[in-house]
């Protein structure tokens, strides 16, 4: 009876020295997932200071419909975005689902900080909110040097891709789009053919040439342009219809602002009057309007880069 007892005390401290050597394996498993999970934090550094975010954020404000389109692209959810004015081909994030976080140009700080996200993006619409918008969350900015157009955007998709995780999906987007874009130069450039690009809002023109914020049309498209020497500015050389007469593009590339932002689309009215239709483009049904989502609010993604350059090949 003895010899049973001492076996059956003898068992149970071999049981409880099993379950505290497993609570041991599981405290240090918890421990290294734990110190894994630190070191998931990254520190993004851009124009205006760095922010140090967790990888794969999951309350995600995004502020520049370029990076918009291009986390819908790669399927990641976002949680914030201005809903005032949303591209078209962006438009399921007007819903209900995504918290409206005011306007490209007023953002609702108060809606944000609600939200308590983990990353905000903003882009050069906002930069001067910048500290406002840090002050609430990790805060990065992303830009386009439209002087070197296709190194930034790689830049930044690449940037996402490590964020959230998709580097290769994004590597096989940018390959892709960059073998588009190369092949499209190549027909363009080999045309004896000069544009001008045009913005067109509420009656005024503006004119944008190589190295301006549309000229990617003449600097990475290989479209000529009808005129070298225009102004570089955010919003464009004001011109006179007159000037696009003397110019005489045998194409006009139109952009609508006023569409673009909630307006009626007027353009086609303001442009083709008799100075216009003078010209060549006119005269060889080549005045291509362009879509103001993808070229006035967007740009620089991964959707609105391909779509760009599809309108111009269209336009060839």
């Amino acid at each position: 009876m003895k010899k049973w007892s001492f076996l059956l005390v003898m068992f149970s401290m071999i049981l409880v020295l099993a379950a505290c050597g497993g609570a041991k394996e599981e405290s240090k498993t918890k421990s290294a997932g734990t110190e894994t999970a630190k070191a998931e934090k990254m520190t993004i550094e851009h124009k205006y200071g760095e922010a140090v975010i967790d990888k794969n954020p999951e309350k995600v404000v995004v502020f520049d419909f370029g990076i918009l389109d291009t986390l819908d692209e790669l399927g990641v959810e976002v949680t914030g975005v201005p809903q005032t004015t949303i591209p078209a081909y962006l438009e399921k994030y007007a819903g209900e689902k995504y918290t409206n976080v005011g306007s490209l140009k007023e953002p609702d700080f108060e809606a944000i900080h609600a939200m308590q996200p983990d990353v905000i993006f903003i882009s050069t619409r906002q930069a001067e909110l910048y500290e406002q918008f840090a002050e609430i969350a990790p805060t990065v900015y992303v830009e386009l040097d439209y002087t070197k157009y296709m190194e930034s955007f790689e830049k930044n998709m690449n940037l996402v891709g490590e964020i959230f995780d998709k580097k290769d999906e994004v590597a096989s987007a940018v390959e892709e789009i960059k073998a588009s874009v190369e092949d499209l130069n190549k027909k363009a450039s080999g045309l004896d053919k000069k544009g001008l690009i045009v913005l067109a809002n509420e009656g005024k023109v503006s004119a944008y040439g190589p190295s301006s914020r549309f000229g990617v049309i003449h600097d990475v498209f290989g479209f000529g342009a009808a005129d070298e020497k225009i102004e570089v500015s955010t919003h464009g050389q004001s011109i006179t219809f007159e000037y696009i007469m003397e110019t005489n593009p045998d194409v006009l590339f139109v952009i609508d602002r006023n569409s673009a932002v909630g307006g009626e689309a007027g353009a086609e009215k303001v442009i083709e009057n008799e100075l216009v239709k003078k010209t060549t483009a006119f005269k060889e049904d080549k005045v291509i309007y362009l879509d103001p989502d993808a070229w006035y609010l967007s740009g620089g993604g991964l959707q609105s880069v391909k779509m760009m350059a599809e309108e111009i090949e269209a336009a060839l």
